[in-house]
């Protein structure tokens, strides 16, 4: 809304006016008011969870050895993270753009699902919560909205980056094609000068294969929306855990996301311009900002929980950060930490299952997601039950398994961005 003002402003001769344009300025300005609101107003909303009795109840001691409880902590902190991304971004985002309304839809839509999920537990005292399924439902749901609006709105386009060899020289130079097209392309990993375009994957159906291409888009659109919020579901078990991942994720796809605006940057990287896509670069620092602001009362020892609210609503924000700029191949490098908790889950339940048909009781690891792998001991594995993976055998404190978890995403994210030059 301001940017709007501002814009006014700008025209009538108002000087300095102008800043409100540079998306630069417009960046920092998102980080630094999502960063106020989540430090001053989170305060005040814990401290109201924390009078309302809106606190954690299903975490205890019994399985932790270092015997830390988690009862009475104030949960539905991810409202404060939700609030801190949308309030600066309603302000000086540009509401016209349908990258930034996706995101806004995205923070609502799994910040009510979430919400819902955390409220059945908290209130209807249910440690289940929203069921499994309507989860699913919510994520699909969201997963449709974004293939089909990246399908049918006409602000979606890009320009295809171009090699040419000049003759005499033997110089390459890259360009990006005059025309703007909309396309099912996306860069692949580690390979220069080969976009994969899904509507080759359906070359087979002739004339259709086009439309059939965006189909399979939308297809992928909801898998990666389902799978990364899982995963920031799952790996938000450790006081600041995923606020953290989340917020080294979100910066990595910021420097995407501008480089990706940014015609000349992505001519020099040999990657698609993705006209309007400079709305994800003030998205994602008000995402970082928030994370930052709301990690200040969610790192070791926790004043507040995110709950589901806010563990469903970050990892839907990075899927949906990472489809709009063509990114999403990169999601399983970047997102390397949620796929490894995903993964855990899968393979612990489906060994266990395995075993409980012969008769016998078997897990692979101690316990899972796999962060939860690092602090259980032995004597607090199900009696009876074999472990494939015992180690390690000396446990670890819950903030040093974060911050490892941390350094392991810095990592990640380090070798995601360097894909683009090695490229």
């Amino acid at each position: 809304m301001l940017y709007y003002l501002f814009q006014w402003l700008d025209e009538c001769g108002v000087p300095g006016a102008g800043m409100m344009s540079y998306t630069s300025f417009r960046s920092l300005m998102a980080i630094i008011l999502a960063l106020l609101i989540s430090t001053i107003w989170g305060d005040r909303f814990i401290n109201y969870l924390r009078s309302k009795q809106i606190t954690e109840t299903q975490r205890d001691a019994t399985t932790d050895p270092f015997g830390e409880k988690k009862q009475g902590v104030p949960s539905m902190g991810g409202v404060i993270i939700i609030f801190a991304i949308l309030i600066p971004c309603l302000l000086i985002g540009k509401l016209d753009n349908v990258y930034m309304l996706l995101m806004i839809i995205t923070t609502v839509w799994l910040g009510v699902l979430g919400g819902a999920d955390d409220y059945i537990k908290i209130f209807k005292r249910d440690k289940e919560g929203l069921h499994g399924k309507f989860k699913i439902i919510g994520q699909v749901g969201l997963g449709l909205i974004v293939g089909l609006t990246l399908y049918l709105s006409p602000q979606v386009v890009i320009r295809e980056n171009i090699e040419i060899t000049h003759p005499e020289s033997g110089q390459v130079q890259v360009v990006h094609a005059a025309k703007e097209i909309k396309a099912t392309q996306t860069p692949i990993p580690f390979v220069k000068s080969n976009n994969l375009d899904y509507a080759d994957l359906t070359a087979w159906m002739g004339r259709h294969a086009q439309a059939a291409g965006w189909v399979l888009f939308v297809i992928v659109t909801i898998l990666v929306v389902t799978a990364v919020s899982n995963g920031a579901n799952l790996n938000d078990g450790m006081d600041g855990m995923a606020a953290g991942n989340s917020a080294i994720i979100g910066l990595a796809l910021g420097i995407l996301a501008y480089v990706s605006s940014h015609i000349d940057m992505a001519g020099y990287l040999n990657i698609m311009y993705v006209p309007g896509s400079e709305e994800i670069v003030v998205f994602a620092l008000a995402f970082i900002g928030a994370l930052i602001g709301f990690l200040w009362y969610n790192a070791y020892p926790a004043q507040v929980f995110m709950g589901d609210t806010g563990s469903l609503t970050i990892g839907g924000i990075i899927a949906v950060m990472a489809i709009v700029i063509h990114k999403e191949l990169l999601i399983p490098i970047l997102c390397g930490v949620f796929l490894m908790e995903n993964l855990s889950v899968i393979l612990q339940r489906g060994y266990y299952k395995a075993g409980k048909r012969k008769g016998r009781k078997q897990r692979l690891f101690k316990r899972t997601p796999i962060h939860d792998h690092f602090r259980t001991s032995m004597q607090l594995v199900e009696e009876g039950c074999s472990v494939v993976f015992t180690r390690p055998e000396k446990l670890f404190h819950e903030a040093k398994i974060t911050v490892r978890f941390w350094i392991v995403t810095i990592v990640l994210a380090a070798i995601t961005i360097i894909t683009l030059k090695i490229r």
